[in-house]
């Protein structure tokens, strides 16, 4: 059966890599299964149609023969469970390596998304300069607890996960903000992340789809 994923018409982001169906597109490259993507305006993402597929009106959404699914961790670790190269052997190691996947999402990321939205959506306001510190020193905390586990393995728990795919899609979002090169040993993490074949790949298609002359 064909998997069918969906990505924006135009990504906000332009083809960085931001865009929640990179990390989909890395997964199935990591795994070798081929896929196809459905590409979606922002007038279409509220249509009925696609509101069936995702009750919240966004991207990705995955499909395959009868099943549907939203939301990225949630099609990330079901390719993960049926395709080899993303979860452990051992029952423990792949426990381990799912918890790293919710840790990235419910732990590690949200800080980040809000001082994404504050530098965005609330430069301007009168009390950006005073609130901004407090916003950034919440991206940090995780940032310490992540960079003195990680120590200096190359990945969070031996070989290389889904969590690690995961939460290098997430600290991804920080290159941009300065606060990375704060940890060293996390920056070198991400670029691990980012030189690995499979992301190349899947990073090159979301470009692609945005930048059509970098191809």
């Amino acid at each position: 059966m064909t998997i069918t994923i969906t990505a924006f018409e135009r990504s906000p982001d332009g083809g960085k890599g931001l865009a929640r169906d990179t990390r989909v597109r890395w997964a199935l490259e990591e795994v070798g299964q081929p896929y196809e993507v459905r590409l979606v305006s922002f007038k279409a993402m509220k249509e009925p149609a696609h509101l069936a597929l995702h009750p919240f009106g966004q991207i990705p959404t995955y499909e395959e023969g009868d099943l549907g699914l939203f939301e990225t961790g949630a099609i990330v670790l079901h390719i993960a469970q049926h395709h080899a190269g993303l979860l452990p052997d051992d029952a423990n190691a792949r426990a381990r390596a799912i918890t790293w996947m919710f840790a990235a999402l419910s732990t590690v990321e949200p800080p980040i998304l809000e001082l994404a939205n504050a530098r965005l959506f609330e430069r301007d306001k009168p009390w950006s300069a005073q609130r901004m510190p407090l916003v950034e020193e919440r991206v940090r905390n995780p940032l310490g607890q992540l960079s003195r586990r990680l120590g200096g393995a190359d990945w969070l728990d031996g070989a290389f996960s889904a969590g690690d795919l995961m939460m290098v899609s997430v600290l991804l979002r920080l290159k941009a903000s300065g606060l990375l090169d704060e940890y060293p040993d996390l920056a070198a993490y991400v670029a691990r992340g980012e030189a690995r074949p499979a992301y190349k790949r899947a990073f090159a298609a979301q470009l692609a789809v945005n930048n059509p002359a970098a191809g």
